[in-house]
């Protein structure tokens, strides 16, 4: 029974290079990621069957750990060997943390370290509710790290480069460090178990294997975060990272069990659908693991499954069956989707932590061949259904694709997505705010529309006042007309005469909260008609609010930034510098260590913004936004949309 690990962490802490060392213990190397997707990596150690998840580093790819975390037994959360990284790493320790999966912790690169390793760890301790329980200490010989300690055996361990690291009593210069490390690692277990707890105020040693039962058991009951260290690069701590996974990691039936509590089905739970790719010549493939037994042809999802075939993407074979644990590749099985739980008849929605990151970058996307615009639509349908970062919709004023993204890096990745896979070239248009207009006085107005060119013509009076509604109302409109003056059948089409006259107002956008009522008129028996009417209903509203002292609206959007407590103090003049309100910040209750800060921001300032967060928050910060109201722009900011908007193509 294979079993899985997911691993994690920010950019340039090893992760790859970890993965990579561990599969060549026993010679068997794995193949490279894609950019931006998980790698599985299938290998053996000991006779046991492993499955490695590795994950891309970037930030704005976040989301794809979730998906992985939809996967793994355990995760490994790859950190810096600098206290100042923690920042980096805390949201995977969230991410692990919501989504209830236990996780060792490894400090990788330990020959780079400048400080104490325990700095590192009470670093991290500030983002993470799980206690941190430090299972291993460097040996320092002429400020180098040369080796290691387990803290629970208490044998020292000699690096050595290319080699296996060579056994050695612990050093005298060492001793007393790891005497107050394993007590405090024993103190800290203690709170898991009362019978350690006696030990240790009996003044007893407890025997080691005693010790290292209970680490396994608090870890699969997801009660603490262990803490190794080591260089992947040099293949330091890549075996002792091994025992701990293969002593700690539960068993697959207990994601399973997680699962089924997490999500909302009585149904048993048969695959977790963690991943989908499109292959040119091949379409669409997913990443599935079997919760269950699998046997090709069997309902999943509700439909009968396509082909299975190993994860590897060197071997093609095809599977008649697939044992419970195992992550295999499923082609022609478009009914599934990635982020979904399959069962016999349905697929049921991933758990609420899988949700990703509202998206802080939206871009128009144009094909760069016209004959590629409807092409350009489908392929991004299909992009989305495998990328849980990505919305796509409709910009309602140009009818172009509309692509909300996690960040530039997301949306490079995006753009070689569809070229590679679907011969798509696209370019990418910054979005406009959503700016209105409306009016400031009231204004009267009549208008009369007629038209003789031979035959029945056209003829429609109105007088009509045009004045402001409250914010918010949007159109209004009522009459008053006495005396049948206005035909009632011809009501309604001045009405909507009125709706056109305020799609685009003097100003050149939209107008809102305007209140139009139709007071008198004139119709002519033969001549007038709803389109006279309508003509005079949309003519007469355009005169009128050109004398009704338009002014501009800019929408203002209620934002809410989630970045690290040690930032919060910059993002008020942040927030300042691009003309937003601040208004007060709380703890952040899904992540220890993270503050809400909350503002309102004009909607032109959010692209901008966004970009400023992650440079204020050393990349890790984000936010989402609400439209809250529309607030009246006046002076050089004013004069300056409307002239933009006027030197727009028509």
């Amino acid at each position: 029974m294979a079993r899985t690990f997911a691993v994690l962490g920010a950019s340039n802490t090893g992760k790859s290079t970890l993965v990579d060392r561990m599969c060549a213990l026993e010679g068997q190397p794995q193949p490279a990621a894609q950019p931006g997707e998980l790698r599985v990596a299938g290998f053996t150690h000991l006779g046991d069957d492993w499955q490695a998840i590795d994950c891309p580093g970037s930030i704005e790819l976040l989301h794809v750990s979730a998906d992985a975390l939809l996967a793994a037994d355990i995760a490994v959360i790859c950190v810096g060997p600098d206290p100042a990284a923690a920042i980096l790493a805390s949201p995977y320790l969230h991410l692990v943390e919501a989504a209830g999966t236990p996780a060792i912790l490894f400090v990788n690169r330990i020959d780079e370290a400048q400080g104490r390793v325990r700095d590192i760890v009470a670093a991290l301790q500030d983002y993470a509710r799980h206690p941190i329980i430090l299972r291993q200490i460097p040996i320092v010989e002429d400020g180098q790290v040369t080796g290691s300690v387990d803290l629970v055996s208490e044998r020292a361990w000699h690096y050595r480069e290319g080699e296996p690291s060579q056994l050695i009593e612990i050093p005298a210069a060492v001793s007393a460090r790891e005497h107050e490390a394993r007590g405090e690692l024993l103190e800290h277990l203690s709170e898991f178990d009362d019978w350690l707890l006696e030990e240790l105020i009996e003044d007893r040693v407890p025997p080691n294997d005693a010790v290292f039962a209970l680490c396994a058991r608090a870890l699969g009951e997801n009660r603490m975060l262990p803490a190794l260290i080591g260089s992947a690069g040099h293949g330091n701590g890549i075996v002792r990272m091994m025992k701990a996974l293969r002593h700690e990691t539960p068993a697959p039936e207990t994601l399973r069990t997680r699962l089924a509590e997490q999500t909302t089905t009585d149904e048993p739970l048969l695959a977790a659908v963690f991943a989908s790719a499109n292959r040119k010549h091949l379409g669409k493939t997913l990443l599935l693991r079997a919760l269950a037994p699998l046997a090709a042809g069997q309902p999943l999802g509700g439909r009968a499954a396509g082909q299975l075939t190993p994860a590897d993407p060197r071997d093609s074979r095809h599977l008649d069956t697939v044992p419970e644990g195992t992550i295999v590749t499923a082609v022609k099985s478009d009914h599934l989707a990635a982020g979904k739980i399959a069962t016999a008849t349905a697929l049921v929605d991933a758990p609420a932590w899988h949700a990703p990151h509202p998206p802080m970058l939206q871009r128009l996307l144009l094909a760069t061949n016209d004959r590629d615009t409807v092409k350009l639509s489908g392929a991004l349908a299909t992009v989305a259904e495998g990328d849980g970062g990505l919305n796509v919709t409709q910009d309602p004023e140009t009818g172009n694709a509309l692509a909300g993204l996690q960040g530039p890096l997301h949306m490079r990745l995006l753009r070689q997505r569809l070229k590679d896979v679907f011969s798509i070239d696209v370019e990418e248009q910054p979005t406009a705010a959503a700016y209105r207009e409306t009016i400031s006085k009231p204004q009267e107005t009549a208008y009369r529309h007629k038209k003789q060119t031979g035959g029945a013509g056209q003829f429609a009076d109105v007088k009509l006042t045009v004045a402001p509604a409250e914010r918010g109302a949007g159109f209004v409109f009522a009459e008053v007309v006495k005396g049948g003056s206005v035909p009632k059948n011809y009501i309604p089409a001045v009405e909507q005469g009125a709706r056109d006259a305020l799609d685009t107002g003097p100003l050149g956008f939209p107008v809102v909260d305007v209140a139009v009522t139709l007071s008198d008129g004139m119709a002519h028996a033969v001549d007038s008609s709803e389109m006279a009417f309508r003509i005079a209903g949309r003519q007469g509203v355009r005169e009128a609010l050109k004398a009704a002292a338009p002014v501009l609206l800019q929408p203002v959007f209620r934002v809410a930034i989630h970045a690290p407590a040690a930032f919060t103090g910059s993002l008020g003049p942040l927030v300042s510098s691009h003309s937003g309100q601040v208004l007060g910040f709380d703890s952040d209750p899904d992540a220890k260590g993270w503050e809400i800060f909350q503002a309102l921001v004009p909607g032109a300032a959010l692209p901008p913004l966004a970009n400023d967060i992650r440079a204020a928050t050393q990349g890790v910060g984000w936010y989402d936004a609400a439209f809250d109201h529309y607030e009246e722009l006046h002076g050089k900011a004013a004069d300056r949309v409307v002239q933009e908007r006027t030197r727009e193509p028509a």
